[in-house]
């Protein structure tokens, strides 16, 4: 596991909680930026990126 990709990961994911909940079009954007950070992150570390509905643990 790499540093940078274990601060993506999680930086992803707080971006991602941040604004999952918005009604807007720039909370939409900002929680997909997250998942695509957070999976970015993932990526790196050899994990498979989280592919499933958001909110759900698959």
């Amino acid at each position: 596991m790499s540093v940078k990709g274990n601060i993506k990961e999680a930086a992803g994911h707080v971006k991602e909680e941040a604004f999952e909940n918005g009604d807007s079009p720039e909370s939409k954007r900002k929680a997909q930026e997250g998942r695509d950070l957070r999976n970015e992150g993932r990526i790196e570390d050899g994990k498979p990126p989280k592919t499933g509905k958001p909110g759900t643990e698959s």
